[in-house]
């Protein structure tokens, strides 16, 4: 291979700068799509697999015709694609604390990304989140290491599970119906000061090995294909620029044989502020050891920079090598070489029924029931599917888009109803009562309204609006207004049921004593039905808290075991319900 063909494949750029004339020339080697980033609006499967063909195309026509590994993030189901099943985020997926469940959406979530064309997804994040505050809590399973490495079985299903005689730590993918998986961000993302993102994580080593590096060794054990760096920095070193985390400890100690990969513009923010010198990022993030370098945008300035760099023996050709040996590794394994072109044949299975049954199997397991009744003995939920009237009020309560969060069909996520195919908590609450039951829609009704009308009692959705990375760190966790007001005035007047949609615990402390009974849904996704199946009694509740449900910020960072801890409800903590058939046959 030459020098060019080699930086080629080092070099993954964004889906709308990968013109046949960029792949060919530059030798491209993968090609991503960004957080929303598609080929048209509601794009069907087959149009996905169209551009992905034409891509593949080009690459097949340079000289050594190596096949690009296009890229994607599928983060709680094929989450850029319209009409795909939206699993719940991460945070929930904890809740149910069930490794094979997510083992199940791994497979399916696989299946929906080949429908498209995509062999290779950015996903699972196994980051071990320790303090709320930070945006992209949801995307983590539990502030409990031991959860988030059984958790890592979601790559069993990605990638379909690696041979038990296998040599641990190289790269596995099953056949056609699996996809490449990435652990991430490796490594410390959920340890940050304040859980400012992309900041830096100040612990010792010890703390690092213990409480932020188990899933790795757990992905690595089950043949993950590849690993991204994290933006933020260990003790005050960027995680792009770590040669000892990265090579030292990951490729050598680890034996890790997959690729490392940066995340979105990851070597510019070596530098403070990002891109301030360039080159000098080029030499600190190859040198550190990552192998395949997401430059979106300017690629052609990091492909001139990289070959400057190797023909003045700044970076010897044996880091470059390294590198290429990684990456066409992980596309021998993945059967790149044998079968380059998407497969027609699964173009049925985006948003399959199936999927969408696992999904809301997955809602009704991930909610935790935090408050039932004002005292033990007078229980609320399950409640009664046939009386006179029921209010369903507050912002989250007929919103799909605040319900799937962010990281849905766009980066940050969007409200409304017309972002994708499923059903809110809403339409599922009406699908699930008796026929004779009267329900009132009101999304923020006033005090009189509530009282006039007599409602047997209210559900009433409030929560969190969609956010992703650091446009989600926030200080405060208050519930976002209307929902406060909300809660006053219908559970000061009538019986209540307050769910809480949100990627992580808010602060509830002060309207607990007025809430009936209270529910933590999480992010649900994109089958709200899940949620009226639970609150209504065809399931029971049986979820438990992924992490620390905290009284007030001025506690955090405070996780199970910490000497403060002080919680409302504290990690692990649930209340069970028996489905209502097995409560009325016992009557």
């Amino acid at each position: 291979m030459t020098l060019a063909e080699k930086i080629g494949q080092m070099s993954q750029i964004e889906r709308a700068n990968a013109t046949a004339e960029a792949i060919k020339k530059h030798f491209i080697g993968s090609v991503l799509s960004g957080g929303g980033s598609v080929p048209a609006p509601q794009a069907s499967a087959e149009t996905w697999m169209n551009m992905i063909a034409e891509m593949q195309k080009s690459a097949l026509s340079t000289r050594l015709g190596i096949p690009i590994v296009y890229g994607i993030d599928a983060v709680h189901g094929h989450n850029n694609v319209y009409g795909a099943t939206i699993f719940p985020h991460n945070i929930g997926l904890g809740a149910t604390r069930d490794p094979s469940l997510v083992r199940q959406i791994g497979a399916a979530t696989a299946l929906e990304v080949r429908a498209t064309g995509i062999p290779y997804v950015f996903a699972p994040c196994v980051a071990v989140c320790r303090d709320p505050r930070w945006g992209r809590c949801y995307e983590s399973y539990s502030e409990d290491p031991k959860v988030v490495e059984q958790m890592t079985e979601i790559i069993d299903g990605l990638q379909g599970t690696i041979p038990a005689n296998s040599r641990k730590g190289v790269p596995f993918l099953a056949g056609r119906k699996n996809v490449a998986a990435c652990a991430k961000h490796y490594v410390g993302d959920g340890g940050t000061n304040k859980g400012i993102n992309e900041n830096n994580t100040v612990i010792d080593l010890h703390g690092l090995l213990s409480i932020h590096m188990p899933p790795y060794y757990h992905a690595i054990i089950r043949g993950v294909s590849t690993v991204m760096v994290s933006y933020s920095s260990w003790n005050g070193v960027k995680m792009h620029a770590n040669r000892r985390l990265v090579t030292d400890f990951l490729k050598n100690t680890l034996r890790f044989r997959g690729f490392v990969i940066s995340d979105w513009q990851g070597i510019d923010r070596i530098t403070t502020p990002p891109h301030a010198n360039y080159s000098y990022s080029v030499t600190a993030g190859i040198s550190a050891g990552i192998d395949m370098v997401m430059i979106p945008n300017d690629y052609t300035e990091f492909i001139n920079d990289l070959t400057y760099q190797v023909e003045s023996k700044i970076i010897p050709m044996s880091r470059i090598d390294d590198a290429v040996k990684r990456i066409l590794r992980v596309k021998f394994t993945m059967g790149l070489f044998e079968n380059p072109f998407p497969d027609p044949s699964l173009v049925d299975q985006l948003g399959k029924q199936e999927h969408r049954e696992l999904a809301r199997d997955a809602v009704r397991r991930s909610l935790v029931l935090l408050k039932n009744g004002k005292s033990a003995d007078a229980p609320v939920l399950p409640l009664p599917k046939k009386t006179d009237s029921i209010l369903v009020t507050g912002s989250h309560a007929d919103n799909l888009g605040y319900q799937c969060g962010g990281w849905t069909i766009t980066w940050q996520g969007l409200g409304g109803n017309n972002l994708t195919i499923g059903t809110t908590i809403f339409e599922a609450i009406k699908a699930t009562v008796d026929p004779t039951t009267r329900i009132v829609f009101s999304e923020d009704p006033d005090a009189g309204f509530v009282e006039r009308n007599h409602f047997s009692y209210a559900v009433v959705v409030v929560g969190e609006q969609p956010y992703a990375e650091t446009f989600g760190d926030n200080l405060n966790l208050t519930i976002p207004e209307p929902g406060p007001s909300v809660i006053r005035k219908v559970c000061g007047s009538i019986k209540c049921v307050v769910v809480v949609v949100s990627g992580r615990p808010l602060v509830i402390e002060p309207y607990v004593g007025v809430m009936d009974a209270v529910v933590a849904a999480w992010l649900p996704g994109s089958e709200g039905q899940g949620v009226a199946d639970v609150l209504f009694g065809d399931y029971g509740f049986s979820g438990k808290l992924p992490r620390t449900w905290f009284r007030s910020v001025e506690q955090l960072p405070m996780n199970v075991g910490d000497p403060h801890y002080d919680p409302l409800f504290p990690y692990g903590f649930g209340l069970t319900t028996k489905p209502a058939r097995e409560l009325s046959s016992r009557s």
